[in-house]
């Protein structure tokens, strides 16, 4: 089992820093990102933001733990990748783009090595259904709640 990689757009109907500040507000994913199940915010930086944190995470065929690291590029980008976890290797990213009129595109992306364990899991139409379902729950998730 190789990598897994993707990323998945959305226009929505929201001003880009309204999308970057939910994005952003980590401990309250868990109501938007339907494959969050917790979040834990272990350290911060000096404007309060989260810069690691822990998650857990319904990968479909089984919950996925990681500690993650935060860099922020207010209100274009959010980028993480992981310290330690149950994958091998994971990064992820949220990129904003204005597109004028209130209205924001937003990209999630997400490139994870499941490792050997985790790989076995993800043979075949599984591994589809879980990126889709990964990336799609993210990225449709940001779109309701900004746009509520």
């Amino acid at each position: 089992m190789g990598v897994i990689k993707g990323d998945k757009s959305v226009e929505i109907d929201a001003p880009i820093e309204r999308c970057y500040e939910i994005a952003a507000d980590l401990e309250n994913s868990v109501e938007w990102q339907g494959s969050l199940k917790d979040v834990e915010v272990l350290e911060r930086d000096g404007d309060r933001r989260a810069i690691l944190v822990e998650t857990e995470s319904d990968a479909k065929v089984k919950t996925v733990k990681a500690v993650l690291r935060f860099t922020y590029d207010p209100p274009t980008g959010i980028r993480w990748v992981q310290e330690k976890g149950d994958t091998k290797a994971l990064t992820g990213w949220w990129t904003f783009e204005d597109l004028g009129g209130g209205r924001t595109r937003a990209t999630y992306g997400l490139e994870a090595d499941p490792g050997r364990m985790l790989g076995l899991l993800l043979r075949g139409p599984a591994e589809s259904k879980v990126r889709d379902f990964l990336l799609g729950s993210a990225a449709e998730g940001l779109k309701e709640k900004a746009e509520a």
